[in-house]
C-alpha cells in the first residue's frame, strides 16, 4: 500500500484572517513522504502542481489533523477535490481512542521518545524572515516523527503519550488500526492530462 505522509505549514495564522477556517489561510510550504521514491520532499505553494500527481497515485494520504485543517487548506489549491481521496488522520484515530485530543509533539515525546522540532506559530515568524530552509527542516521533521508515530501504532496497536497536565506522567492507549491498511481502490486524476 502506498502511504504519502503530508503536513502543511502557512503563511500566516488564524488571528490574520479573523476566524479558525483553515482555507483562509496561506500554505508556505507542505512537505511529504513520497513511497514511490522513498524520500522526503517540500513544495511551496508556487510548486503544488507537481505534487498532485504524488497524491493522486496514492492508496492514502496520512496526516495529524490533516482531516480538520491540513487537507481542506490544500484543497483549495487543487483543481478537483482532495477531500475524496481515502486518508487516515492519527489525531481524529486518538481521540477516538482516548476521547480527547493529544498534540503530535505528546505522542511522539510518549511513544518515540523524541520531541518535535518547532511549532506553527515559530514557522510562521521564519516566514516572515524569510527563513524558508528552517521551514522545510520542522515541516520534514513532523512528517517523519507522523509516520514513526503510525508505524509504531500499526505494529503495536497502541501508543503513548506525555500527560503535561499530569507530571509528564507517560499515559499507554490502545488503538483500533482497523482499516488503516484497506485501499478503497479510487484514485484521482484531476490533474493528469486527459
Amino acid at each position: 500500500m502506498k502511504k504519502v505522509y503530508l503536513d502543511i505549514e502557512t503563511r500566516n495564522i488564524f488571528q490574520d484572517v479573523g476566524k479558525s477556517d483553515p482555507t483562509l489561510l496561506d500554505i508556505s510550504v507542505v512537505c511529504i513522504y513520497n513511497p514511490f521514491n522513498e524520500t522526503y520532499e517540500s513544495y511551496l505553494q508556487e510548486d503544488l502542481s507537481k505534487l498532485w500527481p504524488i497524491l493522486e497515485k496514492a492508496d492514502t494520504i496520512v496526516t495529524f489533523n490533516g482531516d480538520h485543517f491540513d487537507l481542506p487548506l490544500l484543497n483549495k489549491y487543487y483543481s478537483g477535490d482532495i477531500l475524496k481521496m481515502k486518508s487516515l488522520d492519527l489525531l481524529k484515530e486518538v481521540r477516538k481512542s482516548l476521547g480527547h485530543r493529544v498534540g503530535l509533539g505528546a505522542i511522539a515525546e510518549g511513544t518515540l521518545g523524541i520531541g518535535k522540532s518547532g511549532n506553527g506559530l515559530e514557522a510562521v515568524e521564519w516566514w516572515k524572515k524569510g527563513e524558508i530552509e528552517k521551514i522545510i527542516k520542522y515541516c520534514i521533521d513532523d512528517v517523519k516523527v507522523t509516520k514513526k508515530v503510525h508505524d509504531y501504532a500499526l505494529e503495536n496497536k497502541k501508543l503513548k503519550y506525555k500527560d503535561y497536565r499530569n507530571n509528564e506522567q507517560i499515559v499507554e492507549f490502545n488503538i483500533d488500526t482497523t482499516g488503516w491498511e484497506d485501499s478503497d481502490g479510487t484514485k484521482m486524476t484531476f490533474s493528469l492530462p486527459f
